[in-house]
């Protein structure tokens, strides 16, 4: 079977047992364990299905039951799965057939202002209670930032928070943007810590309705304002644009506008600041799965995708930071909490959905601990003098 021998030239470093749908056993590579991870597969047409296109059927098919995992989590195999592959493609036919529906999707893919808040609601308003069992006591779902591997969720995502507010190095009374601004915290502690006035925009009406009830319990309604607009129809002025974990949803054919947008509302000794997903490697195609059931609409960008654009809409990168394992870490703990609570999950929604979620999360993860995942953290500025030059303002 060519599925067994493809598997035996890509996992060189340990190894599982495979029993196929005809129940023949199959030790693929050489596992470390004695007892190993086993992997069953319960339906024939997976046999030619995950040698062509195993990025988008395996997540399939573990979602719908008909992989099974014995000996061993998916979080381990995938750990296996993923230190084997690497930053590389798994096979040929796996590379052709996503460049064909990359290019598919490039064409027509149109991520405009209706399609953008679909897209935002097919995952952020779902249910608040989801998010609830996992996320820390702020919601914040974007990478968090681990000064110390033993750092708590919670402490991780202030350090990300703190991190952020000194790199926009605030001063009084400036006026500032938040760009897809989530379930409002960010936008809040930046009120909280500053005598700045913040305006968050967000696509979710569940975030837009959480955000605003939030600040009024906070006392600072008059302070932080939160509006259900898209970045495109914004024509203020501001002196710091922050916008964390929603870049991803642009899509390549709106960097441009994007970036030309953050120049226009941005004021001429402004500071912004995009924290967002990307690739260490050369731009390449959505990963099928995650684009079909989890964030439609959804590309992370390789670097030389987003310095085109920038340089074009009169910004200049004054910094630029990449965090390479803060986010497999962030996702190993919201993996974790979220297993950890599957009667309520079950209670919420299903089986399948609960596989579906927990194939997120721990393939996520490891895409940040083996793949070619990253977060770009970049510093956008229109003149030279916005910024201190040297970095000791954000670490005193």
């Amino acid at each position: 079977m060519k599925l067994i021998e493809f598997l035996n030239n890509l996992f060189k470093d340990d190894g599982f047992l495979l029993i196929d749908a005809n129940k023949n056993k199959h030790l693929i590579g050489k596992p470390i364990k004695e007892n190993p991870i086993t992997l069953k597969i319960l339906d024939k047409s997976l046999h030619t299905k995950l040698l062509l296109l195993p990025d988008l059927y395996f997540g399939e098919a573990y979602t719908n039951g008909s992989i099974i995992i014995e000996n061993g989590t998916l979080t381990e195999f995938l750990d296996i799965a993923l230190r084997n592959i690497g930053r590389n493609e798994t096979n040929s036919f796996n590379a052709a057939i996503n460049k064909l529906r990359g290019t598919y999707r490039f064409l027509t893919n149109f991520n405009l202002k209706k399609k953008s808040k679909s897209n935002v609601a097919h995952h952020y308003d779902i249910s608040e209670k989801l998010y609830d069992l996992f996320l820390d006591e702020k919601r914040q779902y974007s990478c968090a930032y681990f000064k110390n591997e033993t750092d708590s969720l919670e402490q991780a995502q202030k350090n990300k928070i703190n991190h952020i507010i000194k790199k926009l190095n605030l001063k009084p009374n400036q006026k500032v943007l938040d760009i897809g601004s989530g379930w409002g915290s960010l936008a809040i502690e930046i009120a909280k810590k500053s005598q700045c006035e913040v305006l968050g925009v967000t696509l979710s009406e569940n975030q837009y309705k959480h955000s605003v009830e939030k600040a009024k319990a906070s006392g600072l309604e008059n302070q932080v304002r939160f509006s259900l607009t898209d970045y495109r129809d914004l024509n203020e002025k501001f002196d710091r644009i922050v916008s964390v974990g929603m870049f991803e949803h642009v899509g390549r054919k709106f960097y441009k506008t994007y970036f030309n947008s953050v120049s226009k509302l941005l004021n001429e000794d402004g500071v912004a600041l995009i924290h967002t997903i990307g690739s260490i490697n050369p731009p390449r195609d959505p990963h099928p799965w995650i684009t079909k059931y989890i964030f439609p609409g959804g590309y992370t960008p390789s670097l030389s995708e987003i310095t085109k654009p920038i340089e074009k809409s009169g910004l200049m990168m004054s910094d630029l930071e990449v965090w390479r394992m803060h986010y497999s870490h962030t996702l190993r703990h919201w993996k974790e909490r979220f297993l950890g609570k599957k009667e309520k999950v079950l209670e919420m929604f299903d089986e399948k959905f609960l596989r579906m979620w927990e194939f997120y999360l721990a393939g996520c993860e490891m895409a940040f601990k083996w793949g070619d995942q990253v977060v770009f953290q970049m510093q956008l500025i229109k003149k030279h003098s916005a910024v201190p030059n040297t970095r000791d303002y954000i670490y005193s």
